[in-house]
């Protein structure tokens, strides 16, 4: 695209798909307009960097919808002095929202080669509080230490999957994460009030490809 073509393309996803669903605001809205969405998109697409389609980037992984992006970045509120951890780095264009948002961001990857041209399209940006990291979540690969925001940004069916993910979270931090499965999924918000208390949002319908290696449900029974 050229870059006028480019940034009316971006303006109008801002204004015409992230808007219109309840993002309002002002900070997300202006990274989404900020950060090159065209940058974190595969070659072959780059005509669609700011459609209303999940965009594939391999291994039968897809960018998430827009909108659904703005709305996570906008529950999870991310601020500039906390900590974050992302579960599926995928393009990385959500990492680099994130770290605009946030401040140091730890993304973990199951796929290697997404994480390492993830790391490449970051740099290229000039992103330098995010920490990359191969590993499988569902494997309780998860980094050291404890986090202000964690966004998952694949789907699982239910939420005890989430439990030791959500332990993580430091007092008055929040987890987000899409919970079901097709055609009934909803977005959720985690937000640990103290100790072992947490409070849970239902924040809006949506469909979400699963992360991947779920193991059976009775592993996660208590």
């Amino acid at each position: 695209m050229a870059v006028q073509q480019t940034e009316k393309a971006r303006f109008n996803m801002v204004q015409q798909q992230i808007r219109p669903w309840e993002v309002l605001d002002q900070r997300v809205l202006d990274i989404m307009q900020a950060v090159p969405r065209e940058a974190f998109v595969p070659e072959a697409f780059k005509g669609l960097a700011f459609a209303d389609i999940e965009i594939p980037i391999g291994h039968d992984q897809h960018m998430m919808f827009p909108r659904v992006e703005a709305r996570m970045l906008q529950a999870l509120s991310p601020q500039p002095d906390e900590e974050i951890l992302e579960i599926g780095t995928g393009s990385g264009y959500i990492t680099a929202c994130l770290a605009r948002l946030g401040g140091q961001v730890t993304s973990l990857e199951l796929y290697h080669d997404l994480s390492e041209k993830a790391g490449e399209r970051l740099g290229g940006i000039g992103i330098e509080n995010a920490t990359l990291q191969t590993g499988d979540a569902m494997a309780s690969d998860l980094p050291d230490g404890s986090f202000d925001v964690i966004a998952v940004t694949g789907s699982v069916p239910y939420e005890d999957i989430a439990l030791e993910w959500r332990s993580r979270l430091n007092p008055g931090g929040r987890m987000f994460i899409v919970v079901g499965e097709p055609p009934v999924m909803e977005a959720t918000l985690h937000t640990r009030a103290n100790g072992a208390s947490f409070r849970r949002e239902s924040l809006f319908e949506t469909l979400l490809a699963p992360l991947v290696g779920i193991p059976p449900r009775e592993h996660f029974r208590f």
